[in-house]
């Protein structure tokens, strides 16, 4: 494989390392308060102050840590830029449910429903983007995936 980096073979008597799922990820952003707002309003997280003053949105069992733009969090990505995020969420909420929620928003839908293909299942999807122009795919699971 061209450009691919090469697996080697694990060697006698080590262990393999599995995932298990996402726990969070980091979205550096231009502005703190309307990237809450956004997630909060338009897709229903929930906002979440935790450490020493640090800003986060949960949903379901996962969160996204946010990062001010010149002010992350040490560590961090090597080059941090809003909007370079490209995310998908699954809901239960019927799609046209989902996307009439948005638009009354004020949010304009990009793109969809257009048919996707998920980690667990096939997706029926619509894109939008955050106030840092990441794209934000939001998605049904079909039945029976």
């Amino acid at each position: 494989m061209k450009g691919a980096a090469r697996l080697r073979p694990l060697r006698r008597g080590a262990a393999m390392l599995t995932l298990d799922r996402f726990d969070h990820v980091v979205l550096t952003v231009r502005d703190l308060e309307r990237t809450v707002d956004f997630y909060t309003r338009v897709l229903g997280m929930r906002p979440v102050t935790f450490g020493a003053g640090r800003t986060a949105l949960a949903f379901g069992g996962q969160k996204i840590n946010l990062h001010r733009a010149g002010a992350e969090f040490v560590p961090h990505a090597r080059t941090p830029v809003p909007g370079s995020a490209d995310v998908c969420f699954t809901t239960t909420l019927p799609l046209a449910e989902a996307m009439a929620h948005v638009r009354a928003c004020g949010v304009s839908i990009e793109l969809g429903p257009v048919e996707r293909t998920g980690a667990r299942a096939p997706l029926r999807s619509f894109y939008l983007r955050d106030p840092d122009g990441n794209l934000v795919e939001v998605a049904n699971e079909a039945a029976g995936g």
